[in-house]
Parts: C-alpha cells; structure tokens; sequence
C-alpha cells in the first residue's frame, strides 16, 4: 500500500454512504481506508461492513463511544492504525474526485504537507446525487452542476483547472496553506512528531492548530486546492459552540505565539512545561 487515508464520520451514514462510492473508484487502489467514527450507531457499522466484505483495499473501522463531539480524539487513534507512511485526511461528508488520492501522492514531498480545500454544496445537490453520478464522475462536471442548481462562481475553477491553469491557480491562490481536514496529507513520522490533534480541542480550527505546529517544526504547506478536489455535502453543525471555538482560538493563538511544536493534549499523554494559564482558556471545559 501507498497510503493510508483517514476520513472521519459520526451517524451520518447517508453522507458516508456516498463518500464510500466515491473511494470505491479512485483510479489509484493501493491504499487503506481508515474511517475515524466518533461515536455512530448500528446504521453506520452495518454500512461500513458491507461497505468492507466488497472493496478492493483494506477498511479499518476504528470506533469510540459517543462522548460529544471528540473528533481530534478519534483522529489520534485512527493515525495509530495506519500501517503507511504516508497518510491523507478528509471526511465523512466530502465525495472525492477518482483522482484524489492519486493527486496527493503525486505531489507529496518530504518536508511538506498538502493543504486542500473543497467545493461546497447545497443541500438540494448534496441529495440529489446518486451513486450513478458519482460513479461516472458526472457530479463533479460543471455543466452538471450548473443544470441542478448551482451559480457561477469564480470556486468553479476548482472543478476544471488541469495542467498549466491547476499549477497557476495553486501558486497565485491567496488562500494559506494551512491543514485543512477535509482535504490534507503529510507524512505519518512528521504528524507523529507533533504528537497528533490537541484533544482538549471541540469544533472550530483542531485541525489548523495541528498544522500550525507542523509548521512550527519546519514542515510547511503546499497549495493543491485547484488539484485534489473534493465535494463538501451540506449539513448542520449542531456541535458548533461559541465556546469551544473561544477556546480553540486561545489555543491556537498560544500556539503560534510561543511556537509550539509539540501538544502534550495528543497522543502521547504528559505533563506540559509550560502549559496555558487558566486566564488565558478555560481548558477544562474541553479536557477529555
């Protein structure tokens, strides 16, 4: 295997559903698919094993019990399954391109990550679609997705650059390279190194913070929004707190400002030297 991607999911098996056909037609096969499940129900296991006896690569279910809203938690433990050396990381939620994975392969470099983005749906789309349009690559045509629904945009570039104008959008783009979950990869030993996701972190930026600190440790973002495409499926965010984004944005601030390389909150758990002071983030409300 080449690869290991990471996608995360939590009782949105219809989502995951389609995400899955998705994968089922990468043009590049050689990768195991690790699905980070925060807590599902019945619906999504049964999904996922019949999912698992009909792919072509290796599925790793790896499950957690539902304790709200733990994703960097179920993440660090889907890292620790990965068997590759290298690993990409989207969602439950994000239909990918057949050339995704091949995509980041192709452009991985050492001493690098890859920073994504995604094309962002409306609901109306996010359910129309079949497994026949994902399956001939329909969904991601811009005429296709014009005639259902969706209005011109300067993002819709995202869906046809190829070649000089992919190479010319990803290196004038204005947006940072930053690590982005939905669409990102890196090497394992360098994700690792920085000790994973914070798991005192809730919804809102966990992911950027992570790659802040792969930044810190001299492993800088390289732009591929115009060439991994994916497409993000509407849907609410009921776990979206005005507090945990509060907090995360102190850690995140804390981070940059005193140029963490390091989470002691990661996979590997212990006492920090220099921890964030109770004025500066109510940690404990966000503390696993």
């Amino acid at each position: 295997m080449k690869t290991s991607v990471i996608i995360s999911t939590y009782n949105a098996p219809e989502w995951l559903e389609k995400v899955l056909w998705s994968y089922a037609g990468q043009t590049e096969s050689s990768f195991e698919l690790i699905i980070a499940d925060d807590g599902s129900g019945e619906e999504t296991a049964k999904l996922i094993a019949g999912f698992k006896a009909q792919a072509n690569f290796p599925v790793i279910h790896v499950w957690q019990e539902d304790e709200g809203f733990q994703k960097s938690k179920i993440l660090n433990k889907a890292i620790l399954a990965c068997r590759t050396d290298y690993i990409i990381m989207s969602d439950g939620d994000c239909i990918v391109r057949e050339d995704f994975v091949a995509k980041h392969l192709k452009k991985r470099k050492k001493g690098r990550f890859l920073s994504g983005g995604y094309y962002k749906l409306p609901m109306s789309v996010s359910k129309l679609i079949t497994k026949e349009d994902i399956e001939s690559g329909r969904c991601f045509e811009l005429k296709w997705l014009l005639k259902n629904g969706l209005g011109a945009s300067f993002k819709n570039n995202k869906l046809n650059a190829e070649g000089i104008k992919e190479e010319f959008l990803n290196s004038f783009t204005t947006s940072k390279a930053t690590w982005n979950g939905h669409n990102a990869s890196g090497w394992r030993e360098d994700i690792l190194a920085v000790n994973g996701f914070d798991e005192r972190m809730q919804y809102g930026g966990q992911d950027r913070e992570m790659g802040e600190r792969l930044k810190n440790l001299g492993i800088k973002g390289k732009q591929i929004r115009y060439s991994a495409i994916c497409l993000h499926l509407d849907h609410e965010r009921a776990y979206k707190t005005e507090a945990s984004i509060k907090i995360n944005k102190k850690i995140r601030k804390y981070t940059r400002n005193k140029h963490i390389k390091v989470t002691p909150y990661g996979i590997r758990k212990f006492e920090p030297l220099d921890a964030i002071r109770p004025e500066e983030a109510s940690v404990d409300s966000c503390t696993n």
